[in-house]
């Protein structure tokens, strides 16, 4: 695929960002223009970055940031441990849903992609503090993005912490039941803020092409995370990334994937490619409305269902 047919994609699919709403539930979210679409694929058998429409737009990362928040989590504690707190099951219930641990009185988050077990993850980030958390956290999201530009805004962090407060029920009920140690306004600090970073969909690409490539980044050769850490966040991704709209995405796209409410989308192909949408308009699971249908189309084009 080459800039002008992905350009022909984006504006095949532009108008359906009418069929979604921005994230007005954030108040800094809704202030975001939703007329937006752009792409970025980085081709890993070329080697080649190829982006279109509004692609460095810069968004807020949310929760695209699960990946790489686990895979700095796995770096720091290792693959065991870090999957004796939190489970690897998909989920019938709300993404941040208390029920998820309720049922069957479960003693670990259902994944690591529903808010209680990214909350759990981001506990397990090392750090003496909450500030040196989300400094590592920043810095392991720079690098993997390929991105040193990416910061933190401060007006999304500040909606997203007087917002929270499901989240803080999710924590305190954790705490209280020892699936999670620490500080919890600490590591609530630190998830709102990983969540509230500026990102691209060329950012994104990248992380994905890191996925993708087994853990090399492919823009210089260096390994970023191992090999089976790749693959376990790539299978997680397939079952739970995009909220309840997983299994239909599985069946019907048919490659890794991860939304945020941001309006952002990174998908991995194995071995093929790394993607990075950006749209912010969401449809009724919170997932971006142009962005899934570009999405579709696109690994359509490049007959890159992994299933097929």
């Amino acid at each position: 695929m080459n800039k002008t047919e992905l350009t022909q994609l984006i504006s095949k699919n532009f108008d359906y960002y009418q069929t979604g709403h921005v994230a007005d539930y954030i108040p800094a979210l809704a202030k975001v223009d939703p007329k937006q679409l752009g792409m970025a694929i980085y081709d890993l058998q070329e080697n080649h970055l190829i982006e279109a429409g509004d692609a460095n737009v810069r968004f807020a990362v949310e929760s695209m940031s699960k990946v790489p928040v686990l895979l700095l989590a796995i770096k720091d504690n290792g693959i065991d441990h870090v999957f004796q707190k939190i489970n690897t099951e998909p989920t019938g219930f709300a993404f941040n849903s208390i029920m998820n641990m309720e049922i069957n009185h479960r003693k670990h988050p259902m994944n690591p992609f529903v808010n209680a077990g990214a909350i759990a993850t981001t506990s397990l980030i090392n750090g003496k503090n909450a500030e040196e958390k989300f400094d590592r956290i920043l810095a392991f999201m720079k690098e993997i993005c390929d991105d040193p530009a990416i910061t933190l805004n401060e007006e999304i962090y500040q909606s997203e912490s007087r917002t929270g407060d499901i989240n803080r029920s999710l924590a305190y009920y954790m705490k209280g039941n020892q699936m999670i140690e620490g500080d919890v306004p600490a590591i609530l600090d630190t998830y709102f803020k990983q969540c509230s970073v500026n990102v691209t969909a060329v950012g994104i690409a990248k992380l994905a092409a890191v996925l993708a490539n087994k853990g090399i980044a492919p823009w210089n050769g260096q390994r970023i995370v191992s090999e089976k850490s790749a693959t376990i966040v790539k299978s997680i991704m397939t079952i739970a990334g995009l909220y309840d709209e997983s299994g239909e995405f599985s069946v019907h796209v048919g490659v890794p994937a991860k939304s945020g409410v941001g309006g952002g989308l990174l998908a991995a192909v194995p071995n093929r490619y790394g993607m990075g949408v950006f749209s912010p308009a969401l449809d009724s699971f919170g997932n971006s409305a142009a962005g899934i249908q570009l999405l579709t189309d696109v690994i359509q084009e490049l007959d890159a269902d992994i299933f097929e």
